[in-house]
């Protein structure tokens, strides 16, 4: 007997009796993407890992501890994609997409960092992510927060929050990070080792520290908006005033910083109190120099990222959906009916009515085994051939979950117009 061999740590199974759930998660996501015009993207699970340095940053948690990185067997450096912004930046310019061209790009994929497993943050997860290229002015960034708010209505969601900040472009963090670093200095006594080894690299990052001993520091710390230019408050208030006059709240977040390099004006996050410390399900906001950076010519960009993993959670724990019957119908029949016969008839439905979700049984066995495989499959209906439905050519239709229905025999045609009406019902 061979060894039992386990999934890895911080990866995950996703079970016949859970995948319903992401299926209608991704399904409402992307149906609502299309609405507003965006298009699919796909691209590779490795990239070179010189393509997170240069478009992350180097001091960043996610290329310093997260990747996972190893070499091939002619010794470049690879990595498992951790997110997925940088790659699409390098597919858009090695496929020519965004030369004069503005582009409304989204993706649905797993990216993976070696983190410590927790609820709501494992090493494998899935993202579904929207990029955009060519529009500078706030009015595609307020495009994205309706969008995902109304995303978060069509799936049930109601305790999220939207917190919002801008960080301005490069030259006005530039003088912030300068000011930030001087007033991190004067308080050296209470930072932890963590914000100690962010002080010179990433100094904004010590905003986002969770540590209750510095959370009186950090409150009285410098905010951004006293070193912005009048453009960029210019930018900020123009997206405030869009989400104001289509109604969507939000929250203006001065600590509200991004944890990666390339980040500048407005940043966001969609947030809930009921995944504890893992409560950010969506993020984003502008990156207008990563295209530049990354060897293109200057392209304003923006876009996000939402955790699939978290929503499916978040639907979970709070039984917001009921499970869907994967099952329309089940065929029974009698074992003396030839197979061929059976597959035939069975094709011969599924051929009439596009969408039926049919199973036949399989093997022979009692009427009495095959209607307790019918009820356990959770279909609405069972179509019975048996010899003397199969002699007259009709089929006996019996509902499994309305005993008002009881059982009715039908002709072929009837079948096929009563199952259709049932299915659109």
């Amino acid at each position: 007997m061979g060894q039992k061999i386990n999934r890895l740590k911080g990866m995950y199974d996703v079970t016949p009796d859970q995948v319903w759930v992401w299926q209608r998660l991704e399904h409402t996501i992307t149906a609502i993407l299309k609405e507003y015009g965006y298009q699919e993207i796909r691209f590779p699970i490795l990239e070179k890992t010189t393509l997170f340095h240069s478009a992350i940053g180097e001091v960043t948690d996610v290329v310093e501890k997260e990747m996972f990185t190893f070499n091939t067997r002619k010794g470049e450096s690879v990595s498992l994609r951790p997110e997925g912004t940088a790659s699409t930046v390098r597919m858009v310019l090695q496929n020519g997409l965004i030369f004069n061209d503005p582009q409304k790009l989204w993706y649905n994929c797993p990216m993976f960092r070696y983190e410590k497993p927790q609820k709501g943050r494992n090493r494998q997860f899935s993202q579904v992510g929207v990029e955009v290229f060519g529009f500078d002015g706030p009015d595609v960034d307020a495009e994205l927060l309706l969008m995902t708010s109304k995303m978060w209505q069509q799936l049930g969601l109601k305790n999220v929050r939207l917190e919002l900040n801008t960080l301005g472009p490069a030259e006005c963090r530039a003088a912030y990070r300068d000011v930030l670093i001087s007033y991190f200095e004067k308080h050296n006594d209470v930072l932890d080792e963590e914000a100690k080894n962010r002080l010179y690299s990433n100094p904004l990052r010590i905003l986002d520290s969770k540590n209750p001993n510095m959370r009186s520091m950090i409150a009285n710390a410098p905010l951004i908006k006293d070193y912005l230019s009048e453009s960029s408050q210019a930018h900020f208030k123009g997206l405030c005033e869009i989400l104001d006059a289509c109604g969507l709240a939000y929250q203006i977040n001065h600590k509200l910083v991004r944890g990666l390099d390339y980040y500048t004006h407005n940043v966001f996050e969609w947030v809930t109190d009921d995944l504890g410390a893992q409560g950010t399900i969506c993020a984003g906001g502008r990156y207008d120099r990563l295209v530049e950076m990354q060897g293109g010519k200057s392209t304003p960009a923006t876009g996000f990222a939402m955790g699939v993993d978290r929503l499916v959670e978040l639907i979970s724990d709070h039984d917001l959906w009921q499970p869907v019957a994967q099952t329309h119908v089940y065929m029974v029949y009698d074992k003396a009916i030839p197979g061929h016969e059976v597959f035939q008839l069975a094709e011969s439905i599924r051929g009439a009515i596009p969408g039926l979700n049919m199973m036949v049984n399989m093997g022979q066995a009692s009427f009495k085994s095959q209607f307790k495989k019918a009820d356990k499959s959770g279909a609405k209906f069972a179509i019975i051939i048996g010899e003397e439905e199969f002699e007259q050519q009709t089929y006996s239709l019996k509902a499994l979950q309305d005993r008002a229905f009881g059982q009715q025999q039908m002709s072929f045609e009837e079948l096929v117009s009563f199952l259709s009406s049932a299915l659109t019902a």
